[in-house]
């Protein structure tokens, strides 16, 4: 492998000399990114067919015969932590993280872009150790995605050997390979922004992706110790999470131990996962919100220290998943105002965002679409947060459809909805195509609407009662007949909604073939990987000089300059002027 030194910035780059180092084993941020959002869509697509299997049961009980109480349960687990974990934060940090960060910083590469590789290879094993739990004895662990003890590895549980062993595994081996690329996010923003690229003319995408890299290395250590922990309860017959447990007449090895302990853990790592989804969700809507709307976004310095602030915060919150797990009363008040003052930062982002809307050139392209979507969709979810914020209400809507309908707006139709429209956003960069128009605004359309159709009705039947996690309802006196109407309308809805996504598929791929040029920067976008000299950026991203930074992300009809946006590297003039 030859390498080639940049005297500029005294960086080595190895470049490709074979197919397989260009797209295999290739050590470009931009590959590496574009391997990270395949692998993740795949293990995302198949999650999303295990939920349409849980809601043909749930709408059509008793019909498909295939779904039996044990896949329904291996089905909810896997599809809750394959759509937080290997889904959407490899998609976000390991994804967009490693594309963006670089350009936008004005470097050539990650600083480290051999571990860059290699952080990609070790998520792929551990998405490879998780299907394998499908396939081994008893089938995938089916304990719920929080994977609580002691029913995770009791006996009787579904996969409560190999299917639960495999999935602490591959948790454990994700962990690992987040270290590694959490490392190259952190380290490159900090130290290889180019000059002039100060950190507050950083676009706000990568403020977000640093912060959820921060939250992520300090987060995840939690889950990782108690993956091992219960490694050890399964495999050797330790008792760190296992209390004394008689089953059936038959004292099982386990004694002692503090199932309270793991859910500590676990939301520790739990909580902060959520804003490690959310805040490059911010970032990047943010972005999108002002580059198609013509305006730099309201309140810059605001929107950075509210994500510095919600950083922090997140680590002060996680045991208000825990109103209902028996804990002294008093960390429930705790709890409850800290989730509370975290409201308050997140409140800012979305009056930000409305206040850069007001009266901006709104172009409603498809990015711009699925960005006003989120903003809806974030709102309504954030509002139902704030219900189960408090104790009060949440210990009788704790376990109730009300819960499943909060946490899919908020953490499953809103970060998925800014996935979409970066996509669409960033797809001609990496391209050099247009996605297909017409397609586009098909797939936004029938998402948003769909969404609302399967999450609002969960809202309803959560108040009424009805629980979550069941195979089965059955016949009770608190439930009216409709709950069994609005059940099979939500399916067909959810139905709809993940046949939109292959819709998306398509136009992903076919566009390659058949969409028109987009040229170096379709959108008008001020910001540094807009400017990069060819389209798709070549290895190394910039020729023999890197670009010099003269200005902050968001100069959009800014008054009398000749055009409506004024990229960061372009040198100031006195109608462009200086910031």
């Amino acid at each position: 492998m030859a390498h080639v030194a940049l005297a500029d910035k005294g960086q080595e780059l190895s470049h490709p000399h074979s197919w397989i180092t260009q797209y295999v084993w290739s050590q470009d941020h931009k590959v590496i990114g574009i391997q990270y959002m395949v692998v993740a869509t795949l293990v995302g697509l198949l999650a999303l067919v295990m939920s349409g299997m849980m809601r043909l049961q749930l709408g059509f009980p008793g019909t498909f015969t295939l779904i039996e109480p044990n896949e329904y349960y291996q089905f909810v687990t896997m599809h809750g932590m394959i759509m937080v974990v290997f889904m959407l934060t490899a998609f976000f940090l390991g994804g967009f993280g490693n594309i963006l960060i670089p350009l936008m910083c004005g470097a050539r590469d990650m600083v480290f872009p051999y571990m860059n590789m290699l952080s990609f290879w070790v998520y792929l094993l551990s998405v490879i150790i998780l299907v394998a739990s499908l396939f081994v004895p008893g089938g995938a662990t089916g304990a719920g995605w929080t994977l609580y003890p002691p029913q995770a590895i009791t006996p009787g549980t579904p996969g409560a050997d190999w299917g639960i062993l495999l999935m602490l595994i591959s948790l454990a081996v994700f962990i690992v390979a987040f270290t590694m690329g959490g490392l190259n996010y952190l380290t490159t923003a900090l130290q290889a922004r180019t000059r002039g690229m100060t950190l507050m003319r950083l676009p706000l995408s990568v403020w977000g992706i640093v912060m959820a890299t921060i939250l992520g290395l300090l987060a995840f250590p939690a889950l990782f110790v108690a993956a091992i922990m219960m490694t050890l309860d399964n495999v050797l017959g330790t008792s760190f999470f296992m209390p004394a447990v008689n089953i059936l007449g038959e004292q099982l090895e386990h004694d002692g131990g503090s199932p309270i302990l793991f859910q500590h853990l676990f939301w520790f790592f739990g909580h902060p996962e959520v804003y490690i989804v959310a805040l490059p969700m911010f970032g990047i809507a943010s972005d999108l919100i002002s580059t198609h709307a013509r305006k730099n976004i309201f309140g810059y310095r605001m929107m950075v220290w509210a994500i510095v602030a919600i950083g922090g915060l997140s680590f002060v919150v996680w045991a208000h998943h825990m109103y209902v797990s028996g804990m002294n009363p008093y960390f429930g008040f705790l709890f409850a105002t800290t989730t509370l003052i975290i409201a308050v930062p997140t409140a800012l982002k979305v009056y930000n965002w409305v206040l850069t809307l007001w009266e901006g050139d709104i172009h409603l392209n498809v990015p711009m679409l699925f960005a006003i979507g989120f903003i809806f969709t974030f709102i309504h979810g954030g509002i139902t947060g704030l219900f189960l914020g408090n104790v009060a209400v949440d210990v009788p809507l704790s376990d109730t459809y009300f819960v499943i309908g909060h946490f899919h707006m908020v953490m499953g139709v809103s970060p998925f909805l800014v996935v979409f429209g970066g996509l669409y956003h960033w797809y001609p960069k990496l391209t050099g195509r247009m996605m297909n128009v017409t397609l586009g605004k098909i797939h936004f359309w029938l998402t948003f609407l769909g969404t609302y159709a399967i999450y609002l009705p969960m809202h309803y039947i959560g108040i009424l009662g009805v629980p979550r996690r069941y195979y089965a309802n059955g016949v009770t006196d608190f439930m009216p007949e409709s709950v069994a109407t609005i059940n099979s309308s939500i399916t067909i809805a959810a139905l709809i909604v993940g046949g939109a996504q292959f819709i998306f598929i398509y136009n992903l791929i076919a566009s390659l073939f058949k969409e028109k040029d987009a040229g170096g920067n379709p959108w008008n976008a001020t910001t540094l990987e807009w400017q990069t000299p060819d389209t798709p950026p070549k290895h190394g991203n910039w020729d023999d000089e890197l670009p010099v930074v003269y200005r902050w992300a968001y100069a959009y009809s800014v008054p009398g300059a000749d055009k409506d946006f004024i990229p960061q590297n372009e040198p100031p003039s006195d109608k462009t002027g200086k910031e």
